[in-house]
């Protein structure tokens, strides 16, 4: 299962951590020997630091796609809310492939989710099969995308 319990704060990372992160924010197939001449570091320890990184789950290195090229035509996003406790219900949403992003919230929900959908027919067997028939769930209201005007990912380290 997911750990979605409470977080544990994790070691502040230095600023050359940090520089690699930007680096690879703004050019994820940037060389490990690029990233080294601007950082100041060899690109074994750049190689290195990439992987703790992403054995810590500090970042993955994935291809972000244009799923309306790719075929699927439908993006929603679910907000779900639960009667009793919502941690479960999000750790049983984790498991479900369909959907892509399971957050807890504050507020109207105690959960949002997103999917991409190959079209409304797959859409709504997502929400009678893995969503409204999990035990807690008591409401899915659906926002479905008509237009991504914005989708970015470089927001940085701070």
């Amino acid at each position: 299962m997911a750990d979605i319990g409470v977080s544990t704060p994790k070691a502040p990372l230095d600023h050359v951590s940090k520089s690699i992160i930007d680096a690879l924010q703004q050019d994820g197939r940037r060389s490990y020997s690029a990233i080294a001449e601007a950082v100041g570091i060899s690109e074994g320890a750049v190689r290195q630091r990439v992987q703790r990184l992403m054995n810590a789950g500090v970042m993955q290195i994935v291809a972000v796609t244009d799923p309306t090229e790719l075929g699927f035509g439908r993006e929603a996003m679910i907000g779900i809310c639960c009667s009793g406790d919502s941690i479960r219900v999000a750790e049983r949403l984790t498991q479900v492939d369909a959907i892509d992003y399971v957050v807890l919230t504050a507020g109207r929900f105690d959960i949002v989710v997103e999917v991409v959908c190959e079209d409304d027919t797959h859409l709504l067997d997502i929400l009678n099969t893995h969503i409204r028939s999990q035990p807690g769930v008591y409401l899915a209201e659906t926002l479905v995308y008509l237009k991504t005007l914005k989708q970015q990912y470089n927001w940085g380290t701070r």
